[in-house]
């Protein structure tokens, strides 16, 4: 029988947003929001948040989630990455006797995430036999137009694409950075969140935001509104 581990990431040094992962969001720290919809999603044989931070594991507690160990000194930097994080996981849980065969990361800053979004993508994970699956977003303008500014002035990056008509250019897409479903076997071997068969979910603009400061949060808030009414 398949088991599978969700892995919330919550460090404690947020910089750019003091307390970012347990920062107020319409009522409670945004963390809770990413926890419950693990725990309701029923798809999960442990919801554990991984934090170096005592406040955060205390209130991850509160809300359900499991703190069996804290992470390290050296994923708590800032130049780990989120696969440097969930493979010190994995390793930890194995050291107890414990495997999975699918982990799912979620990030603790993404209150949009719910229950069914991450039963959807199990569901996609296992009948396509994926090595990952996550949510992207369509750019809503073609990145092959995109410009620089070089020396003050405006040019393009791509100019040979000036007079393509927007239809024959490639539609591009972008990581919505709320949650990853690995197979843990391919997830170890290849140590990459974009692998070989990772299959995608296009989710709309109006499920996404990026929280990278205070005004990112303010747009959140208004999105999660609007969703919700």
């Amino acid at each position: 029988m398949n088991k599978s581990v969700a892995i919330i990431t919550a460090r404690g040094g947020s910089k750019r947003i003091p307390r970012k992962n347990i920062k107020d969001f319409l009522g409670k720290p945004i963390i809770a929001y990413s926890i419950a919809a693990a725990l309701e999603a029923g798809c999960f044989d442990e919801v554990m948040v991984s934090t170096d931070d005592l406040e955060i594991a205390e209130i991850s507690e509160r809300y359900g989630a499991k703190i069996p160990f804290l992470r390290s000194e050296k994923t708590s930097d800032d130049f780990s990455n989120t696969a440097d994080v969930i493979l010190e996981v994995l390793a930890e849980y194995q050291n107890r006797g414990m495997l999975f065969d699918h982990v799912c990361c979620i990030y603790p800053t993404a209150p949009f995430i719910t229950s069914e979004k991450l039963r959807n993508s199990y569901d996609i994970l296992l009948g396509n036999n994926a090595d990952s699956v996550f949510q992207v977003v369509r750019y809503s303008t073609p990145i092959q137009r995109a410009f620089k500014i070089d020396d003050g002035f405006l040019r393009m990056i791509q100019p040979e694409n000036m007079n393509i008509r927007s239809q024959d250019l490639v539609s591009a897409y972008h990581d919505s950075a709320q949650f990853y479903w690995f197979n843990v076997d391919r997830f170890i071997a290849s140590k990459r969140i974009l692998m070989e068969h990772t299959v995608p979910i296009e989710v709309s603009d109006l499920e996404v935001q990026d929280i990278d400061n205070e005004e990112d949060w303010k747009i959140a808030e208004f999105k999660y509104r609007l969703l919700k009414n």
